[in-house]
């Protein structure tokens, strides 16, 4: 039980450190991905709404770890969505991944929407957006309701400590 807590409080510890470095960060114009519902085009900055944070989680269908976090993502969209924050997908298995992308979507029973890119396109926008190197999936973007990037994340993100995170620094929106 101690090496959870530990293990909890290492995550907790380099998540924060992680939004340190990019709070006040300017954000990279999004490229235009395909929305995997309608198989539109559109960017990211197209899912801001009035009022809410946008929790940005970029995913791989072949990625384990998305696959044991996605459900726990799932659940926080289903209870923040109608309130003060929603989930978007983003994956990056490109055109050539994009039925094993869609089989992911409907295993899980996704409800919050997705958006499809190549690879390069995807790390490119991370790298960009947060002046970080891109590492791999998942990573999260965080967005304050006015469209500020409030954090930033490669690997695993325990859905607690983005609620956490966006009640200690949600401002009266």
């Amino acid at each position: 039980m101690q090496a959870v807590s530990n293990c909890r409080r290492f995550a907790l510890t380099v998540f924060v450190s992680a939004l340190l470095t990019c709070a006040g960060s300017a954000v990279a114009d999004s490229p235009l991905l395909q929305d995997l519902n309608s198989d539109n085009y559109a960017t990211i900055d197209d899912y801001r709404e009035p009022g809410k944070w946008l929790v940005v989680m970029i995913w791989a269908h072949d990625c384990q770890i998305c696959e044991r976090e996605v459900d726990d993502y799932q659940r926080f969209h289903q209870r923040h969505a109608d309130d003060d924050a929603k989930v978007l997908g983003v994956t990056l298995d490109g055109e050539t991944g994009k039925s094993r992308a869609v089989e992911f979507i409907g295993r899980h029973q996704l409800s919050f929407d997705n958006l499809i890119g190549e690879p390069e396109v995807v790390a490119g926008y991370y790298q960009l957006t947060t002046g970080s190197r891109w590492v791999g999936t998942p990573s999260f973007l965080i967005f304050a309701p006015d469209g500020e990037l409030m954090a930033k994340q490669a690997g695993a993100v325990e859905v607690e400590i983005v609620e956490n995170f966006i009640a200690a620094n949600s401002r009266g929106e």
